[in-house]
C-alpha cells in the first residue's frame, strides 16, 4: 500500500491555511481531490498550481487531497512542496515570483523601537502584520514551531518573504539554535530576508559560523543585499560574553535579551519588576553601546496590561535600550509612543540638522554645532529622530521654518 505524506493544518476551523494529503501512485495520472469552500471561485487556480508543481517535482502520478481553509498561493504552494519532499529526494525548490513590494533592504541604524513575533508556521498570522507598522517582523523559526513542524515552517517563511507585503517592516527570521538555525539560513537568506536573529547565542564563534553559512550561500546565488545579524543573549554565559560577541561581526547591528530563558539559567522566577535581571540588561546595554550597536530589550508578555507595557518601555529607554519585542500587534503602538523622542532629543536634533544644512550653504565640509564637531552618523541620526517625531505628530512638517 502507498505510503500518504501530509502537511499542514488539519483544524477545519483554521484559516487561511491547508492540509495536504499526497500519495505516489504507479499508474493513473494525477488526481486532484479539492475540498474548498472557495472552490467556485478559485478551485481551477488550486488546481492549476497542483498540476504545475508536481509537474515541476517531475510526478507523473499522484493522488492528492487539499482540504483549503482559504489558502493563498504561498501557503499552498509550500504545503504542497512540504508533502512532496517527504515522499522524494530532490533539492530542487518551487518558488513563486517575489513581488516588488519586498525588493527593499534596511539600514544598520534603522529605528528598531518594535519587533513583532509571528509563528513561522502560521501564515494566516502573516498576512495582516505590516499593516499595523511594526519596526520589524520576525518570522519565527525556533520556540514558536513544533519539532516535528520545523522543515514545513522553512517552507512557509521561505514564502512569505517573497510573497506577502510587509509594507516596508524590516523582515526579520530568527533561525533555530545552532547548529540546526544553520541549516534555516539555507532556506531563507537568498530570498531578501534583512535580518536574521541567532537565539541563545554564547559566543563570538557562533556569529561567525552563521556569517560563513551566509557567505556560502551568497557565493552560490549571487545575492548582493546587505543581510544583518541580531544576536539574542539567553544565559548567563552570553551575559558574560556580551561585547566579545557585539563585536564579532560588521554585520552585527543590534543585540538582544531574551529574559524568559535567562530567568530559567538563572534558576529564578521572573518579576515585572525586573530586579533579578537588572545586571544583565546593564551589562547588554554597555556592550551594545561601546560596540555601537543596537540594544534591545525582551518582550513583554502580558498583552492585557498595556500600562505595565508603557511603564516597563521607559524603564528601557531609561537604562538605554533601543527596542523591545512584542507579541501581538497591539503592543505596537505603545511601544512606539514610549520610545518616541523626548522634546530635548527633539531640540538637540534640529540643531543638528540646521547646523548640518547652514555649512552645506557655506561649502564647508565639518560641521560644527557650538565648540563640538560632529559627524556625519551624528547627523543621519537626527535626522532620523526628526523624520520620528514628524511621523508621530510630535513635530510640524515645516518645523524648519518656525525656527
Amino acid at each position: 500500500m502507498n505510503k500518504i505524506y501530509t502537511s499542514g493544518d488539519n483544524n477545519p476551523k483554521s484559516r487561511s491555511d491547508c492540509f495536504v494529503s499526497l500519495k505516489i501512485t504507479n499508474e493513473g495520472g494525477i488526481k486532484i481531490n479539492l475540498k474548498s469552500k472557495v472552490k467556485s471561485l478559485f478551485g481551477e487556480a488550486i488546481e492549476e498550481l497542483t498540476r504545475n508543481e508536481l509537474t515541476f517535482f517531475s510526478i507523473k502520478n499522484a493522488e492528492i487531497t487539499i482540504h483549503d481553509t482559504g489558502a493563498l498561493d504561498f501557503t499552498l504552494a509550500a504545503r504542497i512542496e512540504s508533502a512532496i519532499k517527504q515522499a522524494i529526494k530532490t533539492k530542487k525548490e518551487f518558488l513563486l515570483d517575489i513581488i516588488e513590494e519586498n525588493k527593499y533592504s534596511t539600514e544598520k541604524d534603522d529605528f528598531r523601537f518594535s519587533r513583532l513575533y509571528l509563528p513561522g508556521n502560521s501564515p494566516k498570522m502573516m498576512l495582516n502584520a505590516g499593516v499595523h507598522k511594526p519596526n520589524g517582523i520576525i518570522l519565527d523559526l525556533e520556540d514558536s514551531v513544533a519539532p516535528s513542524k520545523k522543515d514545513e515552517a522553512r517552507l512557509i517563511v521561505r514564502n512569505a518573504l517573497r510573497s506577502i507585503d510587509f509594507y516596508g517592516a524590516e523582515r526579520m527570521v530568527r533561525i533555530n539554535q545552532l547548529p540546526m538555525g544553520l541549516e534555516d539560513i539555507k532556506y531563507i537568506v537568498s530570498h531578501n530576508v534583512n535580518l536574521i536573529l541567532l537565539p541563545k547565542c554564547e559566543s563570538a564563534e557562533q556569529i561567525q559560523q552563521v556569517e560563513s553559512e551566509i557567505a556560502k550561500e551568497r557565493k552560490k546565488h549571487g545575492f548582493t543585499y546587505p543581510i544583518y545579524l541580531m544576536p539574542i543573549i539567553e544565559s548567563a554565559l552570553g551575559v558574560e560574553k556580551a561585547f566579545e560577541i557585539a563585536t564579532a561581526s560588521e554585520n552585527l547591528v543590534a543585540m538582544a535579551i531574551g529574559l524568559e530563558d535567562f530567568t530559567a539559567d538563572l534558576g529564578v522566577k521572573r518579576t515585572k519588576e525586573g530586579k533579578e535581571s537588572l545586571y544583565a540588561r546593564t551589562r547588554l546595554v554597555s556592550a551594545c553601546k561601546a560596540a555601537g550597536i543596537q540594544p534591545i530589550d525582551s518582550v513583554f508578555s502580558d498583552v492585557a496590561d498595556e500600562d505595565g507595557l508603557r511603564k516597563t518601555v521607559k524603564e528601557s529607554k531609561m537604562l538605554g535600550f533601543e527596542g523591545i519585542g512584542c507579541i501581538h500587534p497591539r503592543q505596537i503602538t505603545p511601544i512606539h509612543e514610549s520610545f518616541a523622542p523626548e522634546s530635548d532629543e527633539i531640540e538637540k536634533a534640529k540643531k543638528i540638522v540646521l547646523a548640518f544644512k547652514e555649512a552645506n550653504k557655506k561649502g564647508l565640509g565639518v560641521i560644527s554645532l557650538g565648540s563640538k564637531m560632529i559627524d556625519p552618523p551624528v547627523v543621519k541620526r537626527a535626522e532620523k529622530t526628526i523624520d520620528l517625531a514628524v511621523n508621530l505628530g510630535i513635530l510640524s512638517k515645516k518645523w524648519f521654518l518656525e525656527e
